[in-house]
Formats: structure tokens, C-alpha cells, sequence
């Protein structure tokens, strides 16, 4: 980020707190508005094709003790972080937790790094600045690519350009907490192929499939980070690639692959900058488990309340995903990725995703 920008941040942090002062002078009790962030309050945009967060809002005022306390935090934290941009500093999400211990005030400490994250999410919303733009890091995904792609990387020793097959080693390239410090030199990909699990991506590429189809494997590692996705938005919307995700089929993957799509609810106010509404959902689905009679668990009984909730989650109110999902509650099964082996270690890029990928037109 340029020092304009960390300026124009700074600034921006600075308006909010000033916000108080002026509730203040006009005999106003001082309080700060931000969107509901629950399922409930999440609606489709017709225009950008992703989740935002509908017209509820949750509002922290200083009428009572715990509201006042909230404001407090909030000031604090917006002093932090505008000194850390003036120091051109960067902190992680945990260490912000601890550092609030040391503030003179024992009220403006946090509890727990739930609620130091949550206050991070706040000033976001209410700012119209990413918590990135703040310099703030979550902790290190470890989340890679592995493919034909040619980039350089802004970093603070300078640039360096790496070509994501060539340049790293089995591991892949490591995406960096800001994605838009990277700038995509040349590639030679005709897809993305984002996957659930490191075994997966580790057998993926040990059979060479970044290769033979020219697939940027994106390694989600789990719940996708924002950096993921939002490298995932960019390689799409900047080098017109098509986005496959790869999971697990179970109602937790199905819930990574929304958020890779759609947004999750704790980041709707970030979705037209972190979802990827083109992406298709490849596998596992519940027709391959009965179709390949693949290994597999039983559902448990959170696994079957996750399921119906789904059917009522407006991400997933689709023909496909309606009838996979009342499939999979009939036959009351899961599966995994790794599940494919059994057909032999080299079905799945031999024969599962080339078959699929021809049959969504990717390939």
C-alpha cells in the first residue's frame, strides 16, 4: 500500500472517532451503528450477485455501561491503528488482543480475541476501510498456488517476481495477507481449481495436474482466508479464468464453497471485493457418492442440521443445491475428497476431474 494510502486510512479512522466528539457537542449520546451480521440479516444483490448485509443493524451506544465500554474499545483501538499506519507498522489479529492489555485503561481492554476480531469488523463496516488497508494480519493460513502464472510481489525488501511452478518448490506459492500488492505478469492457465485439503493439493500435484491442464490449484487449506479469496476474485475477474471449487462432500465444505462464491455473513460488507458469484462447485457431491459408491461416514446429527439449514440459507437456494442436499439427507452419507482413492491414486486426475470439468464446460 502507498503512503497516500495509508493516509487516506489513517484519515478515515480518525473521521470515526470525531464522530464521537461531535455526538458529544450536540448533547447526543455518543453511539455507532453497524449491520446485523447474521444469516438473518443477508440478502441477494441483483447487480453485483453476492450476499450483502440487509437494513438490520445492531447499534453500540454509550446509554449503558457495556454500550460505553464497546465506545471506549472502539477509541482505542482507532488510536492504535492510526498509529501504527503513521509508524507504517503491521500487527496480527492475536497480537492486537495482547497489546490491549497494556492500554492505560483496564475498561478498553479486550476479553478475548473473539471480541478485539469483532471490534475489528466494526470498524470496518463503519470506516469503509479493510482491515488489511489498517495494516492488520490474521495469522499465517499457509494458503498456496501452484501453477502456470508469472506475477511480482510487492514486498517490504523490495519486488521480486516468481513464476508460481518454476520459481517454488512442491509447496507451492504462498499467498500474502494483501493480495493487491501482487501484479499478474503472464500466465499460462486456462482455470482455477480451488481445493478443500492439503492431501488433495499435495496428490494433485504429484501428478503433475497443474501441468497436463494448465490449472492454477489454489490450496484453500480448510475455511478459506480473505487473502485466498480475495487472490481467487482477482485472478478471475483480471485473466478471465473460470473458478472450480474442490471439497469435501459434507455440509462444512459445501459452506467453504458458498464462501469462496457468495461471501460469509461475517465478511458481507467485503463481498463484491472477496467473492467469486462465477464459481462452480465441482465435488464431492452427493450423486458421486452414490454414483462412484464411494467410502463413506454417516451423517451425524449436526451434520443433518447443518444440511437443513443450508436448505434454508439463501446461498443455497438453487435447483443443484436443493437436490444434492435433499439426496445427501436421504441416503444419510458423507464423503471426502481423499475418498476417490479407492478407484486407485490416479482416478481423480485420470478420470474425476477431467469428466467433470468437461461437464461444467471448463475444459
Amino acid at each position: 500500500m502507498s503512503a497516500d494510502n495509508d493516509q487516506q486510512a489513517r484519515e478515515q479512522l480518525i473521521d470515526l472517532a470525531a464522530q464521537f466528539y461531535d455526538q458529544f457537542e450536540l448533547g447526543e449520546i455518543p453511539h455507532m451503528s453497524v449491520p446485523t451480521r447474521t444469516k438473518n440479516n443477508i440478502e441477494y444483490d441483483e447487480d453485483s450477485h453476492v450476499w450483502v448485509y440487509g437494513d438490520r443493524e445492531s447499534t453500540r451506544s454509550a446509554n449503558s455501561v457495556k454500550g460505553a465500554r464497546k465506545l471506549l474499545k472502539a477509541v482505542y483501538t482507532i488510536e492504535f491503528l492510526a498509529e501504527q499506519l503513521d509508524e507504517d507498522r503491521s500487527s496480527t489479529l492475536r497480537e492486537l488482543y495482547y497489546l490491549s492489555e497494556s492500554w492505560d485503561n483496564n475498561e478498553a481492554q479486550f476479553n478475548d480475541q473473539d471480541e478485539s476480531n469483532s471490534m475489528i469488523e466494526d470498524l470496518e463496516i463503519v470506516s469503509g476501510v479493510t482491515r488489511e488497508d489498517f495494516h492488520m494480519r490474521p495469522e499465517e493460513s499457509g494458503a498456496t498456488i501452484m501453477g502456470p502464472l508469472h506475477l511480482r510481489e510487492q514486498t517490504r525488501r523490495g519486488e521480486r517476481e516468481i513464476h508460481c511452478q518454476k520459481d517454488v518448490g512442491e509447496g507451492g506459492y504462498q499467498i500474502p495477507n494483501n493480495p493487491d500488492t501482487i501484479e499478474f505478469l503472464d500466465n499460462d492457465a486456462d482455470f482455477i481449481l480451488a481445493v478443500e485439503t492439503g492431501g488433495m493439493r499435495d496428490r494433485l500435484v504429484e501428478n503433475g495436474f497443474d501441468e497436463e491442464y494448465n490449472a492454477l490449484i489454489v490450496h484453500l487449506k480448510g475455511q478459506p482466508a480473505r487473502a485466498t479469496r480475495r487472490i481467487i476474485k482477482r485472478l478471475h475477474d483480471e485473466l478471465d479464468l473460470p473458478v472450480t471449487v474442490f471439497a469435501d462432500g459434507d455440509p462444512w465444505s459445501y459452506r467453504i464453497y458458498g464462501s469462496v462464491a457468495y461471501g460469509s455473513i461475517k465478511s458481507a460488507h467485503l463481498s463484491e471485493y472477496l467473492a467469486t458469484p462465477e464459481a462452480q462447485y465441482i465435488g464431492i457431491q452427493p450423486a458421486d457418492i452414490v454414483e462412484y459408491e464411494l467410502p463413506t461416514d454417516p451423517l451425524s446429527d449436526s451434520d443433518i442440521n447443518a444440511l437443513e439449514s443450508e436448505l434454508e440459507d439463501p446461498r443455497f437456494q438453487t435447483d443443484y443445491w436443493e437436490e444434492q442436499i435433499e439426496l445427501q439427507l436421504e441416503i444419510g452419507k458423507k464423503s471426502e475428497q481423499q475418498s476417490l482413492a479407492a478407484r486407485g491414486l490416479d482416478f481423480v486426475t485420470d478420470t474425476y476431474l477431467p469428466e467433470r470439468l468437461d461437464e461444467m464446460g471448463v475444459l
